[in-house]
């Protein structure tokens, strides 16, 4: 058994101001796309001061996304009860999924405004993503978030306020996963030129398998409990669409062309393969 960190959650502090340590791995996050976003931004044709555009719009997405989509998905009695509560950030939380959706609605309103393919935006955007997705789990680990379930293994550790039981650090596993083991195989499958939508679909696939299986080890959200019969949690009913979709486009992207511009949709225009 191992000890847990004793990392206090507040950075900064400066009088009434506070900096926590999990805002500022949002600030990590943004900070790595942009620059990662940077170093490629000329594989689909735009310019450096573009990316920062691009991770302007991805943040709002982020944070409205992740804030509404917590909720729907983790908190819907309370919002219904209390509409405003949406709006209070400091008190509850954020939803990967809903951050998902809103990254993926902000890429769509990018896209349309640079002449872009969606898929082709979206191919560039996903490897970008890992590194903000592992700092955000380590802000978690920090918060004491997302704990695991009992466990015997030697690197289980008893959680703050939770009993001398050792527990699996589940948000280190999905830092493991879901931030340094997601990023090298995507920044490695996306160093060649491939079909459009393949990338999207392996984040889409890889994300959801790394936390499917790590949802086994997870505790539930302690409001929720298991969804269905004894052992579905909340969060693998939220990521299983996700394999589904990544399977589907992965799929799909088998027909797809490797270069040349395409369509809003990521569907080769008719016009010569010039965006539309």
């Amino acid at each position: 058994m191992m000890d847990y960190p004793n990392i206090d959650p507040v950075a900064i502090s400066l009088g009434p101001l506070q900096i926590h340590w999990y805002g500022l791995m949002y600030v990590v996050g943004f900070v790595a796309a942009w620059w990662l976003g940077r170093r490629r931004a000329h594989r689909i044709g735009l310019s450096q001061d573009a990316i920062g555009d691009l991770v302007f719009y991805a943040a709002l997405g982020v944070v409205a996304g992740g804030r509404l989509g917590y909720a729907l998905f983790y908190g819907i009695e309370r919002l219904v009860a209390d509409p405003l509560w949406l709006f209070m950030v400091w008190d509850g939380g954020m939803s990967f999924h809903g951050g998902l959706l809103g990254v993926l609605v902000a890429a769509l309103l990018f896209a349309r405004r640079h002449r872009l393919g969606y898929f082709q935006l979206t191919d560039f955007i996903a490897p970008l993503v890992p590194i903000g997705l592992g700092a955000g789990r380590i802000g978690n680990f920090i918060n004491h978030e997302l704990p695991g379930r009992v466990s015997e293994l030697p690197w289980a550790m008893p959680f703050p306020h939770m009993g001398p039981e050792p527990r699996h650090p589940s948000a280190l596993y999905e830092f493991a996963l879901e931030g340094v083991v997601l990023f090298v195989l995507l920044w490695w499958l996306s160093a060649e030129p491939r079909r459009r939508g393949m990338i999207s679909g392996m984040f889409m696939l890889l994300y959801g398998v790394f936390r499917f299986a790590v949802e086994f080890v997870r505790l539930p959200d302690e409001h929720l409990g298991f969804i269905a019969f004894g052992w579905v949690t909340m969060g693998m009913l939220l990521t299983a669409p996700m394999i589904a979709v990544g399977v589907a486009l992965v799929a799909w992207s088998r027909r797809q062309p490797v270069d040349g511009s395409l369509g809003h949709w990521g569907v080769p225009s008719r016009d010569h393969g010039r965006a539309s």
